[in-house]
């Protein structure tokens, strides 16, 4: 199957050459920073574009195995577009705070996620004899839950691989992920370093534009590795209630737009045969005589006969 199709000029248009200040800079993205403008640093898209082209394909590839991806971007700016891309696509994500032992202490958090469910029963049925006050009080511990563990809670175990925004603000994610060798797919900002990221991408991390944008291109390749399980394990799509999300977005685009063409290709066809029936008749048939117009008078009238 395809991977999402991108190019150069839309990376530039999200501004996803834009570094951080000089003076912010880690030396270890040396071989990734093309120059200095107006004291920032720019980086070289001709690299980018190959190692995120790289970073997609294992993705799908990983997907098309059954594997699980994380989501993980706790910054402001990044948060909703995270949680947005990891449920289009069906997978997990983390937006609010990466909690220790996340991924190193995983029974302790399996533990968490249960009283999670157990919460969100107590609070979806009849109130069962609980007061107001246990009542706001379990509401409030479900919510702090939810707003941790609430993209993870149908995870039902580690995840595969792990996609990272900002690995200087995650750097505890990081950490857990090289202990327990998880690939990490990151986006590695001029203030960043490269060591230990299994796939990195030079690129701005800061630009909402950007973000939206590698999260765009993340969902549609893991909606790529399911098409693509989908085919291997013979699985009737058709017949899959999310069978439109599962499809992957370039090839139904490509598709509306080969129709599009050959129907206008099919209408130009159809115009030129009838200009040509037109002009063969025009040369074969004489014009028509005009008849000349029809002028009618009227009769002036008579005097009356005196008595």
């Amino acid at each position: 199957m395809s991977l999402p199709a991108f190019n150069m000029r839309e990376l530039i248009e999200a501004g996803v050459h834009f570094g951080h200040k000089t003076k912010r800079w880690n030396p270890r993205m040396a071989p990734y920073i093309f120059g200095v403008r107006n004291d920032i640093h720019i980086i070289d898209l001709g690299k980018t574009v190959p190692m995120l082209h790289q970073a997609l394909s294992a993705l799908r590839d990983v997907v098309a195995q059954n594997g699980r991806i994380l989501f993980v971007g706790t910054k402001r700016q990044a948060a909703e577009p995270i949680a947005e891309a990891a449920k289009r696509c069906g997978q997990y994500y983390i937006n609010m705070r990466w909690l220790g032992g996340l991924l190193t202490n995983w029974n302790t958090i399996q533990v968490s996620i249960k009283t999670l469910r157990k919460l969100e029963e107590q609070l979806a049925g009849p109130n069962a004899g609980f007061t107001k006050k246990e009542l706001l009080s379990m509401s409030r511990q479900r919510d702090k839950l939810e707003a941790s563990l609430g993209g993870i809670k149908d995870m039902g175990g580690r995840p595969d691989m792990i996609f990272i925004i900002d690995t200087n603000k995650e750097e505890l994610a990081v950490k857990e992920a090289q202990k327990l060798g998880i690939p990490l797919v990151a986006i590695i900002d001029s203030n960043c370093s490269v060591e230990g990221i299994t796939y990195p991408i030079p690129g701005n991390d800061d630009s909402t534009r950007a973000i939206r944008l590698y999260c765009r291109l993340i969902s549609d390749a893991v909606l790529g590795g399911l098409q693509q399980s989908m085919v291997r394990t013979g699985a009737d799509l058709g017949a899959r209630e999310d069978a439109a999300e599962v499809l992957a977005i370039d090839e139904m685009e490509g598709a509306s737009e080969g129709r599009d063409s050959e129907k206008k290709n099919a209408d130009t066809d159809e115009g030129k045969k009838k200009g040509a029936r037109g002009a063969s008749r025009g040369k074969s048939a004489a014009p028509a005589p005009k008849k000349p117009p029809m002028v009618q008078v009227k009769k002036a009238p008579g005097k009356k006969k005196e008595d």
